[in-house]
């Protein structure tokens, strides 16, 4: 297998360049992610569709990666709740080494392949449940192992890497793939590969929240309100919603706490 993640730079010299040099060459690689992740619009789709599925039987929805593709699967987790008002169990990030690998590396942490499946038994899985293995090579020994298991299990599976025909492509029941070939900096796959990994998380999991009716028109609805920007954008939607003065809409929205719950509660 030809690991484009891997292979050498278009770019050579990178201590000699200025940096509008850097920051455009850069600018220049990253245009491609886009590209990357259009050719495999029809594979996210696939896998969306089987994923809704179990969540509206109340499954839940899991990323499982090591290094900065773990962080990105828990990044795009723990922002659900906020957005969407969904529990936190919904959607979880699982990464190799543990919450501690989220701000520093966890030696040889992804070389287990045992381990995975095991951090994963920790949540009572059913068949009902989603797992999302998310590495850039597609070769990361802790999400292979955790896949394997998940198929016997009875989880919908996928794949999610930059590297074409990779084991964890060949073993996740969905597969993928964008391809960005390779890095600005040879093999540092947290530049377009793990941009990569962001937008697609991003299209999964939002795509899913909307499908699940966590979304009314283009409003996050059951957004929290966690800080007083997010009050005053949650205000604002409920006062144009009912068209009533600011103030009574903002005493609706604290009392119920969310703006779905606030117009339900002006209606009824």
């Amino acid at each position: 297998m030809i690991r484009t993640t891997e292979t050498v730079s278009n770019y050579d010299g990178l201590e000699k360049m200025s940096t509008i040099e850097l920051l455009s060459n850069i600018n220049k690689e990253d245009k491609s992610v886009p590209l990357a992740i259009e050719k495999e619009l029809s594979a996210i789709e696939n896998f969306v569709n089987a994923a809704l599925e179990r969540m509206q039987q109340g499954g839940r929805l899991f990323y499982m990666g090591a290094g900065t593709s773990g962080r990105l699967g828990v990044v795009d987790a723990s922002e659900c709740p906020p957005t969407f008002g969904v529990p936190y169990d919904l959607v979880n990030g699982i990464i190799a080494g543990g919450d501690k690998a989220i701000r520093k590396a966890v030696e040889f942490a992804e070389d287990d392949r045992e381990q995975g499946w095991k951090d994963l038994e920790e949540y009572c899985v059913s068949p009902n449940d989603v797992l999302v293995g998310i590495a850039a090579s597609g070769t990361t020994p802790y999400v292979l192992g955790a896949i394997e298991k998940a198929n016997e299990a009875g989880l919908i599976t996928c794949g999610l890497s930059c590297n074409a025909g990779s084991p964890l492509s060949q073993v996740a029941q969905f597969a993928i793939t964008p391809v960005v070939g390779p890095e600005f900096v040879t093999g540092s796959t947290r530049m377009k590969a793990g941009t990569a990994q962001k937008l697609v998380l991003n299209m999964i999991s939002t795509s899913l929240m909307i499908k699940l009716g966590r979304v009314e028109g283009n409003r996050m609805v059951d957004m929290q309100l966690s800080n007083l920007k997010l009050v005053d954008r949650g205000t604002n939607m409920v006062k144009e919603k009912l068209n009533i003065p600011y103030e009574e809409a903002k005493e609706l929205l604290l009392k119920h706490g969310s703006v779905r719950e606030a117009v339900l509660a002006y209606k009824n």
